[in-house]
This record gives C-alpha cells, structure tokens and sequence, in this order.
C-alpha cells in the first residue's frame, strides 16, 4: 500500500493505483495539462471511498510505502487505463484535435 500526500492530506490506495496515478501526472505536467483522477482510498475506519486528484503540472504529489494498512487496495482496470491515459499523453497519434479538415486540408 501507499500513502499518497495531497494538499496536505493523506490517501491511502494500492501499490499501481499510485504508481499509475504518478506517472499520468508526470506525463500531463511534462504537456502542461492538467485531468481530474477519481481513485479509490481506503479511511481510517477501513471503508473504501473514491477520491478525486486534479493532477498536472501545478500538482505536488509524494507517494510513500506503508506497511500494515490491510489488504492492498486493487483495480486493475484503473490501472490499465491510466497507464493507456499515460502512453497516449507521452505518444500522441493523430491529427491535432484542433486540425482544420476540409477540401483544402490533407492530414497526415
């Protein structure tokens, strides 16, 4: 589990969420984007709610290992499509969003 310090508050999520939750942000602060992540944390009583983190450029995020905070906090699908958020941020594919199309314009 980790513990992951966000404006002056502490979360507490799994191991991947964090890591994956890190790199997207590394990867939107490197763009000057920003996103709005929704991650689930664990509270003190045990329960699991969901968290929203606005990350990007401006984001002061640490993330640090914790032991003996019960079972590990997992989803696997979170992950992944942070990690696709993350590859597609660090390597765009086509056409700008904002490209004209028209007869007078070819994209490539």
């Amino acid at each position: 589990m980790q513990s992951i310090l966000y404006g002056g508050e502490e979360f507490l999520t799994g191991d991947d969420i964090a890591d994956a939750l890190l790199a997207y942000g590394r990867a939107l602060g490197d763009e000057e984007r920003a996103e709005i992540i929704e991650i689930p944390v664990r509270e003190q009583d045990g329960t699991v709610v969901s968290a929203k983190f606005l990350i990007g450029p401006a984001s002061q995020i640490v993330a640090k290992a914790i032991s003996g905070s019960g079972p590990e906090l997992e989803d696997p699908e979170l992950v992944r499509r942070l990690q696709a958020l993350t590859r597609a941020v660090e390597s765009p594919s086509g056409p700008p969003l904002d490209a004209p199309e028209g007869p007078d314009y070819e994209l490539s």
